[in-house]
């Protein structure tokens, strides 16, 4: 996994994913997420490195209390 900065215009992707979210709602917002997530996702296409990066983007997140408490049952 590439940890390292790699995007040649990382402020340019930004108004890119701002601009593709003007005007949607928070429910398809997500669904455009998760599409370009898979999207990526196919043109990674290593399981191994797909899975670091999950590893990696999940570190330090904590679940919000009401989700800990719906696990713990």
């Amino acid at each position: 996994m590439k940890s390292d900065p790699n995007l040649s215009d990382p402020d340019g992707f930004f108004e890119a994913l701002i601009a593709a979210h003007e005007g949607l709602d928070e429910a398809t917002g997500n669904l455009l997420n998760a599409r370009l997530v898979l999207l990526l996702a196919n043109q990674v296409g290593d399981l191994a490195v797909l899975r670091e990066s999950l590893a990696a983007a999940r570190e330090g997140l904590e679940p919000p209390p009401a989700a800990e408490a719906a696990t713990a049952e």
